[in-house]
């Protein structure tokens, strides 16, 4: 197998790594946090246009609803497993891509 084959595996591990441990980072950093939403924050904008859309209330199930629940109790195995998943297929997906790029400039 060729070398560019090992650097799409290794791009799609890191990914899936890398991803995995990132997101609940992420999360936090757009203020959904253990002790409720952070006021100023990303995830305060969001509660509140939920808020008027839904008639002054966030509905149960929804992406503000998912992203809080991760934030005050961390990702479930599933949850990670998915995004874990995600994101090696898209480092794997870009790797592919820029081997292609490189044969098409030769």
């Amino acid at each position: 197998m060729s070398k560019e084959f090992y650097n799409i595996i290794k791009l799609t591990a890191a990914g899936a790594v890398g991803s995995a441990v990132l997101a609940p980072l992420a999360i936090g950093a757009a203020g959904f946090a253990a002790a409720g939403i952070t006021s100023g924050s990303l995830a305060a904008g969001m509660m509140s246009s939920a808020a008027i859309a839904n008639g002054g209330s966030v509905a149960a199930g929804s992406l503000i609803a998912i992203l809080q629940s991760a934030g005050a109790a961390g990702l479930s195995a599933y949850a990670t497993a998915g995004v874990a998943s995600v994101g090696g297929a898209t480092c794997a997906v870009l790797g592919g891509a820029v081997k292609l790029l490189r044969r098409m400039r030769k």
